[in-house]
């Protein structure tokens, strides 16, 4: 029997959980490094807990949770045309990856992702967005206050509670999400670029 290739690998090795298939075919399709298809596995990994917990906790948020995890799924794709940014900074990646899911089949609506998840700070900003953006981070542990504020802010409206309350419930959240990013970064590491 062959051994599988390194992005067959990444796509299926145990570990996180596995890509919604659209997100894993198209990512077959265009031959995308094993890194990212890795990196990719990991954010809808921790989106997927992430709104689970909200789904326990605030159960009359309307909430599209299909679009959080496709978002998750797909928000770097865009780095199969930029890939020296697989290993370096760069935001190309952020509209190609738009474009990419677009000329794909992709509806307007989950391939937004791919060009919002770095571009939280924008007034048109959905909760799913904010929701792809904080997994993106979490994912590795990185906390950055200014993003957390606005989804708790979301969350207070949504539930009736207080800011404070909710920053107390999010930080909670995140703190034991942020818990396996060692296991993750590991994870992500063994596949190449």
């Amino acid at each position: 029997m062959p051994t599988p290739s390194p992005l067959l690998r990444a796509l299926h090795d145990p570990g996180p959980r596995t890509l919604p298939d659209e997100a894993a075919a198209l990512l077959r399709t265009l031959d995308a490094p094993p890194r990212l298809a890795a990196h990719l596995r990991l954010v809808h990994d921790v989106a997927y807990e992430l709104v689970e917990r909200l789904a326990v906790r605030y159960p009359e948020l309307q909430l599209d949770r299909e679009a959080v995890l496709f978002g998750a799924a797909t928000h770097d794709v865009g780095k199969t045309a930029h890939v020296s940014e697989l290993s370096g900074p760069g935001s190309a990646h952020e509209e190609a990856g738009r474009e990419l899911l677009l000329a794909h089949g992709i509806t307007p609506d989950r391939a937004r992702f791919a060009a919002t998840h770095a571009a939280w700070t924008r007034p048109d900003i959905e909760l799913e967005d904010l929701l792809v953006s904080v997994a993106d981070k979490i994912w590795k542990n990185k906390r950055v206050p200014e993003l957390e504020d606005l989804v708790i802010r979301r969350l207070a409206e949504a539930s009736g509670r207080t800011v404070w309350e909710e920053f107390l419930a999010l930080d909670d959240t995140l703190t034991a999400l942020g818990e396996g990013a060692e296991e993750r970064l590991a994870f992500q590491a063994a596949y190449p670029l």
